[in-house]
């Protein structure tokens, strides 16, 4: 490994991240489909079909909106991309579409998927069933407990919901568990895998797909500002609403990103998500990154109240971002984020996923250093619709069945 690490920048590789550690099995199929990819991604008809159907059926461009009631809270400019505003309700769409076309392309019959929120899961039965294909989706049993909502839509888009027990019952176990079934049935099925996580060419084919996010938002906030904004937030779990949105203002150093993990019931206690605040370099579902293990290299146990978050990993890409020194990565704790689920509720009339709540705290408790002239975009990667239950249990609102 240390000489692999050694090497200059290839594809697949973000400094010393990345890369492709699987089965031989795993090899052929990873091999089929970045050749698939790379050749879509040369072919302007490919990029049509693509932008048409975000454009006509996923809702495409989703709005910056000015946040002034909480800009006024902050006391600087405060813009949110609304990827809650897509259809099925969170960013994963923008990514299930481009792979769902990947898999027609390379007539693949059959779709595979892991989820632990369940907007991944949601979005690919969503794509499956506009293409007409098969799906089944392996989510944690503990995920299946707390997002209900979500189990219930995508059985009812035709998708076969395979619950996962594993350690936890959560995100980890349904990658390990969906990755372990795509071995078998790779020729006719593709997986779909939902972040900028994974074996080469996942990290950089989802991000690609992402990409849209901050593709839209730098255009939008030149027509808005006339000028670039001065910071990202966007929450991180396996990374890719930070990346798609970060990834096209990488080269703009005035802009700083700020990638908001989960803290958990805090860093200190152990039981939380933060992969980079807290992890080392280790292997996890393919690909070499910052990791939650302990020192014989065994995957820790996680905790985060958003079930998106709650990975023991995050993308390789933000790994070698956060080495590189070019993006900073705080981290936000369950109590914190549930105050800002709340606080952006009752300003703007907006309810955010438990994941974005995530970066509306960490904007919330940087109002003492930011500066009245500064303009910040926070990604809300999805709306609270599926949290709402959760929230409710924990905070002892009344529930909502």
């Amino acid at each position: 490994m240390s000489t692999q690490d050694a090497r200059p920048p290839r594809p697949g590789y973000f400094g010393r991240f990345g890369g492709r550690y699987v089965a031989a099995t795993l090899l052929n199929a990873l091999e089929e489909l970045a050749a698939a990819f790379y050749e879509a991604m040369a072919d302007p008809a490919f990029h049509e079909e693509y932008h048409a159907i975000l454009r006509d059926y996923a809702g495409r461009p989703s709005p910056l909106y000015l946040a002034r009631r909480l800009s006024e809270r902050v006391g600087c400019k405060v813009y949110l991309k609304r990827e809650d505003l897509n259809h099925t309700g969170a960013h994963k769409i923008n990514n299930t579409v481009g792979q769902g076309l990947l898999a027609r392309r390379m007539g693949k019959s059959r779709i595979i998927a892991e989820t632990g929120a369940g907007q991944h899961g949601v979005a690919t039965a969503t794509v499956a069933a506009l293409l007409g294909l098969p799906c089944q989706v392996f989510m944690g049993t503990e995920d299946v407990r707390r997002q209900k909502l979500n189990v219930y839509r995508m059985r009812l888009l035709g998708a076969e919901v395979v619950p996962v027990e594993g350690l936890q019952g959560t995100l980890k176990d349904a990658c390990d568990e969906a990755m372990r079934y795509w071995m078998g049935t790779y020729e006719e099925a593709l997986y779909i895998f939902g972040s900028v996580a994974g074996p080469h060419p996942y990290p950089t084919m989802v991000r690609e797909f992402q990409r849209v996010i901050g593709d839209e938002a730098r255009r939008q906030v030149l027509e808005r500002e006339g000028r670039l904004p001065d910071l990202l937030v966007a929450c991180v779990g396996g990374g890719s609403n930070a990346m798609g949105l970060f990834y096209p203002f990488l080269e703009d150093e005035g802009v700083a990103l700020i990638g908001v993990e989960a803290a958990g019931y805090g860093i200190d206690t152990g039981l939380h998500s933060a992969s980079i605040g807290a992890g080392s370099f280790g292997v996890l579902d393919g690909t070499a990154s910052l990791i939650l293990q302990d020192e014989d290299g065994q995957v820790l146990p996680v905790h985060s109240v958003a079930a998106g978050l709650d990975y023991p990993g995050v993308g390789p890409e933000h790994a070698f971002l956060h080495e590189s020194g070019r993006a900073r990565y705080a981290s936000v704790t369950d109590e914190e984020a549930l105050a800002a689920f709340r606080t952006l509720a009752e300003l703007e009339g907006m309810i955010p996923a438990l994941e974005s709540a995530h970066a509306v705290a960490q904007v919330l408790k940087m109002a003492d250093e930011l500066g009245e002239d500064e303009i910040v975009i926070i990604n809300i990667s999805g709306r609270g619709d599926k949290d709402c239950e959760e929230v409710a249990r924990l905070t002892g609102g009344e529930s909502t069945t």
